[in-house]
């Protein structure tokens, strides 16, 4: 079964109670959801493997560390994804940017792909899907599967919240995959939305609500 990893960092949770206010503002919402973002690429990127090299300081020659292995590439599910992009790339600029798009089948209900762009190189990075919102899991369990079928392999998911549905759901699916949250609401309700969750993350994000 995958990992799940509740950032439970004092600043975190501090930053995503103003998220949750309904009172703040589309401004002060990015930022916050920035700032987090940020805060999470901390805590995701803990187990990246290093590499001991020599550098020369001023003073002497010393061994120290550098990040080998698999490079990053971040994949955020259009369009609330992009909210937490920027956030990341603050800790990891060398990290490459791809997007996936899906929209919801009237007829199924079912997510539906409508636009994928992935970097050439995305089966030889470790990816993080990237969605503020974990709720049913649909969307999540969609792009990861749009990921498989690309020959992608390694990835995580970075989510601000969830609900424990959402989080059941991915885990059934792809238990390969590690969950990042921010913090893990009570549930779902009668519409699909997380309680008490944050409204609409990307409407919030965009100032379309």
């Amino acid at each position: 079964m995958s990992k799940l990893v509740i950032c439970d960092h004092p600043l975190i949770q501090h930053k995503l109670t103003y998220i949750r206010n309904k009172d703040t503002k589309t401004k002060d919402f990015r930022e916050l959801v920035d700032e987090v973002a940020t805060l999470m690429a901390y805590e995701i990127t803990r187990d990246l493997p290093l590499d001991t090299i020599k550098v020369q300081t001023p003073v002497a020659e010393t061994e120290a560390k550098v990040i080998s292995g698999r490079m990053i590439g971040l994949v955020p599910i259009l369009r609330a994804g992009l909210g937490m992009v920027e956030g990341i790339l603050k800790l990891v600029p060398a990290a490459k940017v791809g997007h996936i798009g899906l929209f919801r089948d009237h007829e199924t209900l079912q997510p539906t792909e409508y636009y994928i762009n992935l970097p050439t190189d995305a089966p030889n990075r470790q990816l993080i899907v990237i969605d503020p919102m974990l709720a049913t899991g649909g969307s999540a369990i969609a792009a990861i599967n749009a990921l498989k079928k690309r020959e992608c392999e390694h990835i995580k998911l970075m989510c601000l919240i969830a609900a424990p549905e959402g989080v059941k759901a991915v885990q059934e699916a792809h238990p390969d995959v590690d969950i990042y949250l921010a913090a893990l609401d009570e549930r779902l309700n009668e519409k699909g939305y997380i309680v008490p969750g944050l409204g609409d993350a990307g409407d919030r994000i965009f100032g379309t609500n």
